[in-house]
């Protein structure tokens, strides 16, 4: 009880003011005459504390208990004192204020017939000299004053609400500028790096595959002139890079979203706890811009929706995965649905091969949890690697950046797609790093006649070029990656981890000119219904939602789906969307025994 006194406001205090004002003045006009009561004086007096405890006790409960006993207690009090005091009737104003000021919802209904006509007709009943319609008007004026005095409570809520509201989402809109300024500097940073970046690396590697066939001594130093003076550029550019980088962005994980929850507790007036477990290691930028982004709608969520006044975050340092997770004392939910906010943070956990989870009850408030997977080196793993690349210069310097990884060993290198193959059945790698323009055979070729032989193996293509059509024929050949050679050393080595453990890798800007691909260059890359299975197509089903469906039949998973369509996971959903509207149903099973009934599979 105490802790609802503490959140107490001045309309709270003005009420129990006004209660205690009766109380004291009822009391002593009860004892000034006790000698003319019927009652003994201890018990009115009794029963006089106890009309303005109980009900006063109720009231912190629920403000229906606290209707019935203010109407049965005190009403009981004033009905007893004006049948042998008559003009005590006035006794009875007081708490029919009190009764229309604490009344909500639809409980005016009731509440105000039996204040304002019932209880006084009794008062006239059991009394002598009381005209009904002076109680009654009296009575109502009070109730009204009462009613006034409640929609003053109700304005002043309401505008507390507003005004946390707008600390919040002024709060999330600075955490959105700030996101969308340092995603926007790491594009353009990306867009420097994959093309001035790339085009500088690719000159330098074709200088120096022209060595052997300058022979003179002039050629010579032309060409080491023209290295020199690309290696500086390279330099220059890397320079630019590492200028457009946020401080934010070079900040230790921990301190970054201590910083957001301390931000959000001092702007949205909330109590934010925040804890780091486990010893902290350096993460990718990827994996802290999630982090940020999952612990700011969390939180945000967990204010605008789920009224919450305390915030648990706890941030997990774990061997195989770092952990987020924020937990809310709000109201919960029943039924959850992702809203916009949660798709786009599944989204960005998803890209990383990790997850988010959300559990919410009615009362027990929301946790969400976030993972993500830590690309370490293994000490009890070495992946064996094989390196195919029709260019020397390329082979040596990427056996170099590798072999410094103390998990990954390139155990051999091949110039043609065949050699490759000679290889893979003498060495048995468990990757290979394939490059596609080769001369005897490409790596569309090797990739498709070594996947038919070595399923087991993976393969990752490294190519000079962002090319959208040879990109989607390999990977339909049964590549697991695709990734362009100016990547950077730290993040080729993580990428071979995450391939070789199971997970498929495309360059970003290359998946972005994917989704950007025309929709009928896309369509012809996968199975489309032919002409009769349009004609039985009734529900107007676009070509991609029929496809869907099929995919859908097999059993496949949103993500699985959006893999093969190259298509992002939450596009997929929207597509399920209107399929399941287009077909009447609500879900994937009502779908798929629907499409059957109908023959559309």
């Amino acid at each position: 009880m105490l802790d609802i006194v503490k959140q107490w406001v001045w309309y709270d205090w003005v009420l129990l003011f006004l209660r205690l004002i009766t109380c004291f003045s009822l009391t002593v006009k009860i004892v000034e005459v006790g000698d003319h009561l019927t009652l003994p004086l201890w018990i009115v007096l009794l029963w006089e504390i106890m009309a303005f405890s109980v009900p006063w006790i109720c009231l912190l409960l629920s403000y229906r208990y606290y209707l019935i006993t203010e109407m049965l207690l005190f009403g009981g009090v004033c009905l007893y004192l004006t049948s042998l005091f008559p003009e005590a009737n006035l006794t009875f104003l007081m708490p029919a204020f009190m009764i229309a000021a604490n009344s909500a919802e639809k409980s005016y209904r009731w509440s105000a017939p039996i204040t304002i006509i019932l209880l006084p007709m009794l008062i006239v009943l059991f009394s002598h000299g009381i005209e009904a319609i002076q109680i009654i008007s009296q009575v109502g004026i009070a109730y009204l004053m009462g009613f006034a005095f409640h929609l003053l409570i109700v304005n002043h809520r309401q505008n507390e609400i507003i005004r946390k509201q707008n600390s919040v989402l002024e709060q999330y809109l600075t955490q959105i500028e700030r996101v969308t300024l340092l995603e926007e500097r790491n594009r353009l940073s990306k867009d420097l790096h994959d093309t001035m970046g790339h085009s500088y690396t690719s000159i330098i590697m074709g200088l120096e595959t022209l060595r052997p066939d300058v022979a003179t001594q002039e050629g010579e130093q032309k060409l080491e002139s023209l290295l020199q003076l690309a290696r500086k550029s390279m330099e220059e550019v890397r320079g630019y890079l590492h200028q457009m980088e946020s401080p934010q962005e070079t900040l230790p994980l921990v301190h970054t979203l201590r910083q957001v929850a301390e931000e959000f507790q001092t702007h949205a007036n909330v109590n934010v706890r925040f804890r780091a477990i486990g010893d902290e290691y350096p993460v990718a930028k990827q994996v802290k811009m999630t982090m940020f982004r999952c612990l700011q709608e969390s939180m945000t969520n967990a204010v605008r929706h789920g009224q919450a006044t305390d915030i648990v975050v706890s941030l997990h340092f774990e061997p195989q995965q770092t952990r987020l997770e924020v937990q809310d004392n709000g109201h919960g939910v029943e039924n959850w649905k992702d809203g916009f906010g949660i798709t786009a943070m599944k989204e960005r956990a998803a890209h990383l091969q990790g997850r988010v989870s959300i559990y919410s009850e009615r009362g027990e408030g929301t946790l969400v949890t976030c993972f993500v997977p830590r690309l370490v080196e293994s000490v009890d793993e070495t992946i064996r690697l094989l390196i195919v690349d029709d260019h020397s210069f390329i082979r040596e310097s990427l056996r170099t950046i590798l072999e410094g990884q103390r998990d990954l060993q390139v155990v051999g290198m091949a110039e043609d797609g065949a050699q490759a193959l000679e290889l893979c059945e003498e060495l048995e790698p468990n990757l290979v790093l394939m490059d596609l323009e080769m001369p005897n055979m490409d790596g569309i070729t090797a990739t498709k006649r070594m996947k038919e032989k070595w399923p087991g193996i993976r393969v990752l293509v490294l190519s000079t070029f962002q090319d959208t059509e040879k990109a989607k024929e390999i990977m339909r050949s049964g590549a697991d990656g695709y990734l362009l050679k100016s990547i950077e050393s730290r993040e080729l080595a993580e990428t071979i981890r995450l391939v070789h453990r199971g997970g498929t890798m495309i360059a970003q800007d290359l998946f972005h000119k994917m989704l950007d691909a025309p929709v009928n260059e896309q369509e012809e890359l996968h199975v489309v219904p032919n002409t009769s299975e349009k004609d039985k197509n009734h529900y107007g089903l676009t070509k991609r939602e029929q496809e869907i469906l099929q995919m859908l039949s097999k059993g496949m998973r949103y993500k699985t789906i959006a893999s093969k369509l190259y298509l992002s996971d939450g596009t997929v959903r929207n597509y399920a969307s209107a399929l399941y509207d287009k077909l009447g149903v609500r879900n994937r099973d009502d779908a798929i025994q629907k499409a059957q009934e109908e023959g559309l599979l």
